[in-house]
């Protein structure tokens, strides 16, 4: 798939959720993809630390073999390599990471996510060629310890005008307030435990995407 396709059938995306074995409630990722697949979401990020590389590899490529049979993008946390080596659809990178410019270097044709805590910060990423930034944490968030403090939604009103680019945002977005960022011309919502911590996982997808869905115009 070449990035102008993966690019459009991102601008499709409503919820997009991440999924980290620390934030499951005990149960394996593939069983939570599985039920967030089933739920309709089609961009899904692969984010774990502290496994081998050998064990990063295995489990990203069942990611890679359930998001493909689904239809979904697979975006990998952080590591270009592994995305690289598993045919993902992209890789999304922080402040620490590797360089935009660098990124897109080495795979032209992947999606290529950057987080952003700050107007300067997205522009910058959008002017290197980032695909998509995010733009958080909104709101507070224990899913990371060494993030900005919560922006707050009013944010969104301050960066997105200046973004040609799509963007999401992230931090502490949940079925109660996803309101709030979608009123302020947020379009694509990224999730952690909103999702993956839910006692139905499926259903709290559903429930997101069908609050998306009728406020996004």
């Amino acid at each position: 798939m070449d990035l102008e396709t993966r690019i459009a059938r991102f601008r499709e995306t409503d919820l997009y959720v991440v999924i980290t074995e620390s934030f499951c409630s005990g149960r394996h990722p593939l069983n939570i993809l599985e039920q967030v697949l089933a739920a309709g979401v089609r961009t899904v990020q692969f984010r774990e630390k502290g496994l081998s590389d050998r064990d990063l590899y295995q489990r990203a490529l069942a990611f890679r073999d359930h998001t493909r049979e689904a239809g979904a993008l697979l975006i990998v946390d952080d590591r270009l390599d592994l995305a690289l080596a598993v045919g993902a659809d992209g890789v999304h990178l922080g402040q620490t990471d590797l360089p935009v410019p660098v990124a897109r270097r080495i795979a032209p044709d992947l999606i290529i996510g950057a987080s952003s805590h700050s107007r300067e910060q997205a522009l910058t990423a959008q002017e290197a060629g980032a695909s998509y930034v995010n733009i958080g944490p909104i709101f507070a968030t224990q899913t990371k310890t060494d993030t900005a403090l919560p922006l707050g939604v009013s944010a969104i009103e301050v960066i997105a005008p200046h973004l040609t680019v799509p963007f999401t945002v992230m931090g502490g977005i949940k079925l109660d307030n996803v309101d709030e960022v979608l009123r302020r011309g947020a379009k694509h919502v990224a999730v952690v435990t909103a999702v993956t911590a839910a006692n139905n996982v499926r259903d709290a997808a559903e429930a997101l995407r069908e609050r998306i869905r009728a406020l996004v115009k």
